[in-house]
């Protein structure tokens, strides 16, 4: 057997060990869980592998609706990103909307490069948009590593702002003030979170511009 197919069924077997702990602390879980989902938080990630969801916040299956591509990036023109905002706040009724980036992060680096690295480029373009917009504040930080760790968390801002732009949390706003839209960045060094303190229930801190009236206003 290669060593391809050994760690193929070593996830089979994962599985099944899994299953076995969980049965073991709560016999009822999958039950319980078969019956649907109401989940509390959506998360919006990086893609990266070391950074799972669920662990990060020690959540159970059910409690966290996840979003997660290269970067965290939340781009209006995104029809897969929209759908999970409107259904998670529309249907779900989450009660928060977090937007995770981490430090170390691969996309992030990628863009503050001038490689070319693929079809991806046309992603990170939105991340080079986001140094554009913090240039100055950027280029006046001497050392590349520091440079790159507050884009991160710039990226983290800027993606929350995208979220509370759209109309879906908007017009949720307008009747509940829910979802709250929080940006943290994780450090994979350490495990723990930085909450960035922006943190959004409503249009207060928004640009005028982005305010949508309220239907048949």
């Amino acid at each position: 057997m290669n060593e391809r197919d050994t760690s193929y069924r070593r996830l089979l077997e994962g599985n099944k060990k899994w299953v076995q702990r969980v049965m073991d602390a709560d016999p009822e879980f999958f039950g319980r869980l078969a019956h649907g989902q109401q989940p509390f938080l959506l998360w919006i990630g990086c893609a990266d592998s070391r950074v799972p969801a669920n662990e990060v916040v020690d959540a159970v299956p059910g409690e966290v609706f996840v979003h997660r591509n290269i970067a965290n990036l939340f781009v209006h023109t995104d029809m897969n990103a929209l759908s999970v905002l409107e259904y998670a706040v529309n249907h779900l009724s989450v009660r928060h909307v977090i937007v995770c980036g981490h430090y170390g992060c691969g996309g992030v680096r990628a863009a503050m490069s001038a490689r070319h690295h693929g079809m991806i480029d046309n992603w990170l373009r939105h991340i080079k948009d986001v140094y554009r917009l913090h240039q100055n504040e950027l280029e006046a930080i001497a050392d590349p590593t520091q440079r790159e760790r507050r884009l991160v968390e710039l990226n983290v801002v800027e993606q929350v702002y995208n979220v509370c732009k759209t109309s879906i949390v908007q017009e949720s706003w307008q009747k509940t003030r829910l979802p709250q839209v929080h940006g943290w960045v994780y450090d994979v060094a350490n495990g723990l979170v930085r909450d960035l303190q922006v943190n959004f229930s409503g249009l207060d801190e928004m640009a005028a511009i982005y305010e949508f009236e309220p239907r048949g206003a």
